[in-house]
């Protein structure tokens, strides 16, 4: 067994470094998040690690793909963020106390109808952003009351554009040198699935977790409340042809994964960033190396791409400042123990959840096994 593992090791080492169709997009993604960032910079984004796991995940297929989830991306930020404006001036700036209550209503309402549209609409990809955009700045809002709500989201859209741009414009230079060699291959389409029963359960088990998040926050003082929003979304992105009756198990995984990723993640972004002591050249450098072998990771086996994917998250989270003339670890630190917030909230949830309908215990423990083989 070892020598297997040392062999599949070995393997995936002389792949990194194999030019081919894995290496032109791993490339491709680091070339997109630092004009990311450099572009989030000059815009003046104040989180601009979020324009840097933009041109990430945006960075996928051919550059048609490309240009359509950007444009998703880019309508469904400008929904949430419209959304949440008026949400906020309607409750007259006062998110929590008094408002508490309609706050985590608005909060589970919205969430879960953006997860719902992401698991059964056509334009999945928009209402993700939507239903994202809208919890993030509520709940930034919620923990920060003193920030002017308008300016706070019209940043948060400019971190996207800038993340969006920056990854169309590479993919048009790699479209057009690169990718003539070595072609993107295209992702499927997602189909409409209409009403769907399991994937409302799904949504409404997610909204929820946002509501129930907002009183943590109220009673014990979540830090980096939106980061916890955004894993509670994220691990609920399952397909509804591989959940089965409840959903426990293929969350379950997701959990796992974002949990070993962010791990994984951190420890070795952690190292960079006490090796660098403040160097910018050296925190670029190990950034550049921390999507290289995350994206690797995300491009081998179906099985652990969501791990590569939140490794990668962990990397752009610790080694991608708002300010790199004021680097410092604790900012990444507090959105990395977020994560572990929100998996914390969602996983009692779940299991309350399925284990609350006898009736189907037999039937959802049947599906679910059968998703784990």
């Amino acid at each position: 067994m070892t020598s297997g593992l040392a062999d599949k090791l070995l393997q995936e080492l002389r792949t990194l470094a194999t030019p081919g169709r894995r290496m032109a997009d791993e490339w491709e993604c680091v070339a997109a998040v630092m004009l990311a960032v450099l572009l989030a910079h000059l815009v003046g984004a104040r989180m601009v690690g979020w324009a840097a796991f933009t041109a990430f995940v945006l960075m996928k297929g051919p550059i048609s793909e490309t240009l359509l989830r950007g444009v998703l991306r880019m309508i469904g930020t400008l929904l949430g963020a419209t959304l949440a404006i008026w949400f906020v001036r309607l409750s007259s700036g006062n998110l929590s106390s008094g408002n508490l209550g309609t706050t985590m209503l608005a909060t589970a309402l919205v969430g879960g109808a953006g997860l719902y549209g992401t698991l059964t609409a056509r334009r999945s990809y928009a209402w993700l952003l939507f239903g994202l955009t809208f919890v993030m700045i509520v709940l930034d809002k919620v923990e920060r009351p003193a920030i002017d709500i308008q300016t706070f989201a019209v940043t948060r859209v400019l971190e996207v554009a800038a993340g969006t741009v920056a990854c169309v414009l590479v993919s048009v230079v790699s479209t057009l040198t690169t990718r003539r060699w070595w072609p993107a291959a295209p992702t499927p389409a997602a189909q409409p699935l209409g009403w769907h029963p399991d994937a409302a359960r799904h949504a409404a088990q997610a909204a929820c977790a946002l509501a129930l998040l907002l009183l943590a926050h109220h009673r014990f003082g979540v830090p980096e409340l939106a980061q916890a929003g955004v894993t509670i979304m994220a691990v609920m992105i399952v397909p509804v042809s591989d959940r089965g009756a409840s959903g426990l198990a293929p969350v379950a995984r997701r959990l796992n994964h974002r949990a070993l990723g962010c791990l994984a993640g951190g420890l070795l972004a952690g190292a960079i960033l006490l090796a660098a002591q403040g160097s910018v050249p050296i925190l670029v450098a190990g950034t550049c190396l921390g999507i290289v072998i995350g994206r690797h990771i995300e491009n081998g086996a179906a099985r652990t791409a969501y791990l590569g994917l939140q490794f990668t998250l962990a990397i752009l989270v610790v080694l991608v400042p708002d300010d790199y003339a004021n680097v410092a670890i604790e900012p990444g630190l507090k959105r990395l123990v977020s994560i572990f917030i929100g998996m914390a909230i969602l996983i009692p949830i779940l299991l309350a959840w399925h284990f609350a309908m006898p009736a189907r215990a037999a039937s959802e423990a049947a599906a679910d096994a059968n998703l784990s083989e």
